[in-house]
């Protein structure tokens, strides 16, 4: 086992997961604190046991013999488990069909949920047990502390360029590529077309617009229909700031890629989302309603617009919401372009000094990234899960089974990446979230963006 220390369209197309949020909590009592307890401890055991399951696994072979690669994939939906290792690829699963088709290798793969993997991964470089291959959004921190092989050593060329080089440019560090992407998502403003032809009102693109369309919903409606949807949870506060800083010409970085989350058009921004809760045109407690809240409220035909992933329409269908939706540029300030948060996962490997035959172990890792990106494998998985595909290859043949996938071709033009591949986006992630919440309470963003800009450039 590993004995180590501790990426639809074009290249001019630029997307910012599902992954996947994180979640609030509250201590405000007893039970609460008992279940942080339990889930804490829950998810330390997922990481014992994926540690102990890996270190049962068979050591790497001599050269020549047969290779065991350990991957870890994150659990995206309910279908992810099925089609990696029971029965949703078309009665067989991805393991058993790659290593029929690859004699020589056989993967240990573990299926693992967001809530745990950070911990397990974690736990497994503690242990010098490093998986082989690791799906994930995060990397720069793996990458900065020597864990990661750069791409080339194991990507093979042909495949490498399938990829969409607006996609390979997030996972760059100091020139190396150090992740490919696995797969995307990208948000955009639904609306139900059903509640606009009542009311009469035009779908807005800027924000006085918004705000008149906001404000005809609140009088045709009263109070039974919230016009539009703002998460600053824990879960998508970080998106938030970036969909109403970049409708402004802000953002988290500078022309020249330095933090500047105090910009006088992110507070601009800002002072502009907080406007639209304190006029009374939004879900009440954007603090603590995630983006799951505002789409059960979308679905069951209590909110009007709200920005929301590309999965949208399955999770109202699944929800059994009939919902007559459409989807629309997120609105801008006036005179600014509108732009979106575009969100990617990555597939990464990690170093391992003691494999026997490194050349041999760096072709398995080549082989199974042509074997998951191959678009009769990888269109039926990022289908099957809603996302958008990271590589050329895949589009024609999405649209050819789903044509609705088309519609999307111009939100993806105006999306943007999160800067993950700097080393302070995890803090900054929680930091523009903390502003945001405590704005909420004393509706003085400055001062908040101010201290955050203060703790970063010390």
């Amino acid at each position: 086992m590993k004995k180590i220390v501790s990426m639809l369209l074009t290249g001019a197309m630029v997307l910012s997961l599902a992954a996947c949020g994180g979640n609030a909590g509250s201590t405000a009592s007893t039970a609460a604190a008992e279940a942080t307890t339990a889930a804490a401890e829950a998810s330390t055991a997922a990481a014992e046991a994926s540690t102990a399951a890996a270190e049962a696994s068979t050591a790497e072979a001599p050269a020549g013999e047969e290779i065991t690669l350990d991957v870890i994939i994150c659990q995206y939906g309910p279908n992810t488990n099925e089609w990696f290792l029971g029965s949703g690829m078309n009665g067989t699963n991805f393991v058993d069909k790659f290593e029929s088709e690859n004699p020589g290798i056989k993967l240990n793969l573990e299926v693992v949920s967001w809530n745990d993997v950070y911990t397990v991964v974690d736990t497994r470089i503690a242990n010098n047990n490093a998986p082989d291959i690791l799906n994930i959004d995060v990397f720069a921190n793996y990458a900065t502390e020597g864990l990661l092989m750069p791409v080339s050593d194991y990507c093979p060329d042909e495949l490498f360029n399938d990829f969409f080089p607006s996609f390979i440019e997030q996972s760059v560090i100091d020139g190396t590529v150090w992740a490919v992407p696995d797969l995307a998502s990208a948000r955009a403003m639904f609306y139900n077309v059903d509640m606009f032809d009542e009311v009469g009102i035009e779908v807005p693109t800027t924000w006085p617009e918004l705000e008149d369309a906001c404000q005809a919903i609140i009088d045709f409606y009263g109070g039974d229909v919230y016009p539009w949807g703002i998460d600053m949870t824990t879960d998508e506060g970080q998106a938030a700031f970036a969909y109403y800083t970049w409708g402004n010409g802000g953002g988290f970085v500078d022309a020249d890629g330095n933090w500047a989350v105090n910009s006088d058009e992110n507070v601009e921004a800002i002072e502009f989302a907080l406007s639209l809760i304190n006029n009374g045109y939004t879900n009440p407690n954007p603090a603590t309603q995630t983006r799951y809240d505002l789409q059960d409220m979308f679905a069951a035909g209590k909110m009007a617009m709200l920005i929301a992933p590309n999965q949208l329409p399955t999770y109202v269908a699944d929800k059994g919401g009939e919902i007559n939706m459409a989807t629309a540029n997120i609105p801008a300030a006036e005179g600014k372009t509108s732009s979106s948060v575009g969100v990617m996962d990555r597939v990464m490997a990690f170093k391992d000094d003691s494999a026997p035959d490194q050349a041999a172990r760096n072709e398995a890792i080549g082989k199974f990234l042509e074997f998951f990106y191959d678009p009769e494998n990888y269109v039926g998985w990022v289908s099957m899960e809603g996302f958008l595909p990271a590589v050329n290859s895949a589009v024609e043949a999405l649209v050819a089974s789903d044509p609705s996938f088309e519609a999307w071709l111009d939100v993806l033009g105006g999306c943007q990446f999160y800067p993950t591949a700097m080393a302070e986006w995890d803090q900054v992630k929680q930091g523009v979230i903390n502003a945001e919440q405590a704005a909420l309470e004393s509706g003085d963003i400055q001062s908040e963006l101010d201290a955050l800009q203060d703790a970063l450039t010390q």
